[in-house]
């Protein structure tokens, strides 16, 4: 059994014991609720777990009609644990008999926007119900994990209607809610349906979406977040939150916007960032103001103190008949990381040596093995 099935074993086991969900499971992921929601009826259908419901059992009969149970028939309020079993159990008339007690138990919400993808339509309608009346007052805290779910669900057959009430809620309300999703939500896909609400309703000005760009970790958040930054203009107040992120792509679109707000010059630190996007940019931008990049290659790598990777963009963008003899002299630099930069260029150039990358196996510094080793694969199958 491996780590994950255990550890969903573990939760069903802990919600039997009474404990809440948020001591079971990671509440910020939408993917635990959904197996949760999975892993219980599995549990109770394969007879390892045997929930009594007993909160449940009214005056008026069996279990087979509380369907129709009325909330005051509850003898007692149900524990947060018996009610997330409740709302999991295979049998859709315990499901629908649970609802209404999820009403005002936010910490529950998330499974009520399961049930809102339910396959029987009672137990749909009602949950749909709930969420209408409590999405529009959740905090912050409570949409973050809910919303997520709902995205989630959207693309089962009966998720839809979930993710539209999300969907029109962040359009029509409160604009915080957008930004709190945006700026605090987990969840990558949140965001970047937050971060869509948020450009169509032109919630933030450039500056505000190069910040977006250079905080989030996502890739589709930052590509969508900076090429609006960048679309939007004023480039002297976006332009430097590109280019400080420290994520490649968004400094990337930092360097290409220098081209539109004719700033070509300040591309070139740019030639030797560690991100491969960002060098690209920064020579088709100096091309675009009339410097050729690989002259600025051949001069950093001449030079008394080599930027670590002006080798590799001088094999990105130079010549076997011009630049190899220079990288082959630059692999034996006192500087591990420059040493490291000029196997890779050889090898984009294919000009690697194998007589020489075999004696670089041997090099003190981890990452100039690494590049010779990935220089040999021609030779060594």
């Amino acid at each position: 059994m491996t780590n994950e099935a255990e550890a969903r074993k573990v939760a069903v086991r802990g919600l039997a014991r009474g404990l809440p969900p948020r001591r079971v499971l990671d509440v910020t992921r939408p993917k635990a609720w959904i197996r949760l929601d999975q892993d219980v009826r599995r549990a109770i259908r394969g007879g390892a777990l045997a929930p009594a419901h007993a909160w449940l059992v009214g005056t008026g009969g069996p279990g087979w009609r509380l369907w129709s149970r009325a909330a005051a028939e509850v003898r007692e309020a149900p524990a947060e644990a018996g009610l997330a079993l409740a709302l999991c159990d295979p049998d859709g008339r315990i499901r629908e008999a649970a609802l209404p007690y999820a009403a005002g138990r936010a910490e529950l919400l998330p499974l009520v926007a399961v049930r809102a993808a339910d396959w029987v339509a009672p137990v749909r309608a009602r949950a749909l119900e709930l969420l209408r009346e409590a999405l529009p007052g959740a905090s912050a805290g409570e949409l973050a994990v809910t919303a997520p779910v709902l995205l989630r669900l959207s693309g089962r057959l009966r998720g839809d209607t979930g993710a539209e009430l999300l969907d029109g809620l962040l359009r029509d309300g409160d604009a915080a809610r957008v930004t709190a999703l945006l700026l605090g939500c987990r969840d990558g896909a949140t965001r970047r349906a937050a971060l869509s609400v948020a450009l169509d309703r032109g919630l933030y000005d450039g500056p505000g979406l190069a910040r977006v760009a250079a905080g989030d970790h996502d890739p589709v958040v930052q590509e969508r977040a900076a090429s609006a930054a960048v679309a939007a203009g004023v480039p002297e107040a976006t332009v430097p939150v590109l280019l400080g992120s420290r994520f490649g792509r968004v400094r990337a679109a930092g360097v290409t916007a220098l081209r539109g707000a004719g700033r070509h010059a300040e591309a070139e630190p740019y030639l030797y960032d560690r991100s491969g996007r960002a060098r690209a940019c920064a020579r088709w931008v100096l091309r675009r103001g009339g410097t050729e990049p690989a002259d600025l290659y051949r001069a950093a790598c001449a030079a008394a103190e080599v930027p670590d990777r002006a080798p590799l963009g001088l094999g990105e963008c130079g010549t076997r008949t011009v630049d190899v003899p220079l990288l082959r002299e630059l692999t034996a630099h006192r500087n591990g990381r420059v040493r490291a930069s000029a196997v890779a260029g050889l090898r984009l150039l294919d000009a690697a040596d194998p007589r020489r990358m075999r004696e670089l196996l041997g090099d003190p510094e981890p990452a100039v093995v690494r590049e010779a080793a990935r220089a040999l694969r021609p030779w060594t199958g």
